[in-house]
């Protein structure tokens, strides 16, 4: 009977230890996941705007942790080019990024990343249009003054290869004034090894005709 009592006694402890486990499974990696999210942006998320503005502002659920790298947005535009202007500004819940003041229009994509007030980071991104460009544009005028200006420049630029081949080209003059020497020396060198070859042929055919009658008088003794 003791036995029977001491369990009913002690069930409702294991039944409220099984729920509290069950509690702190369930719903504790919730709480610990919920980071910090963006709430507001401008320009806004999916928006269009008329140009690009001087800056973009992001609007968080809380306060963020800055210092570090752990502040960081991206701005490219449709090309992949980065108009981000220098680092962002945190202030409590707000991140503030200068732009570039010259963009083009089209799709520009942010990607930003933050560390929440629990100390994660979190990162994610969003896209906004852009009607008009503020890049600059070439001016007209000084194309047409050229344009004018072309048949008065075209007998100086006629005029100036004619001059440059005159200045680089060999003269056939000076080839023929070369000083006569150099030629007396070639011919001269022609003569030397004429001589000398014909010599040795001379030298090599009285050596072959003055060998036989040197084995006879060798055979004979």
């Amino acid at each position: 009977m003791q036995t029977t009592i001491l369990r009913r006694s002690t069930a409702p402890f294991a039944l409220a230890a099984a729920l509290l486990a069950a509690f702190l499974v369930l719903f504790a990696p919730l709480s610990a996941s919920a980071h910090d999210d963006l709430i507001s942006s401008s320009p806004a998320a999916d928006s269009t705007v008329d140009v690009l503005p001087p800056e973009i502002v992001l609007t968080f659920s809380a306060d963020l942790i800055s210092g570090g790298n752990g502040t960081e947005v991206r701005v490219l535009d449709a090309n992949e080019n980065l108009v981000s202007n220098g680092d962002p500004m945190v202030e409590g819940a707000t991140v503030t990024q200068p732009l570039l003041a010259e963009a083009d229009s089209g799709l520009y994509r942010v990607q930003w990343r933050v560390v929440s007030s629990d100390g994660h980071p979190t990162s994610k991104e969003f896209t906004f249009t852009v009607t008009n460009s503020t890049m600059p544009t070439a001016d007209p005028t000084p194309t047409a003054t050229e344009s004018a200006s072309a048949p008065f420049a075209s007998p100086t630029a006629t005029a100036t290869p004619t001059a440059t081949p005159t200045l680089t080209a060999e003269d056939p003059a000076d080839a023929a004034s070369s000083p006569a020497w150099i030629w007396i020396l070639v011919v001269l060198g022609i003569l030397v090894i004429a001589a000398g070859i014909t010599l040795a042929v001379i030298l090599a055919r009285r050596r072959r005709s003055a060998s036989p009658a040197g084995s006879d008088d060798s055979a004979a003794r």
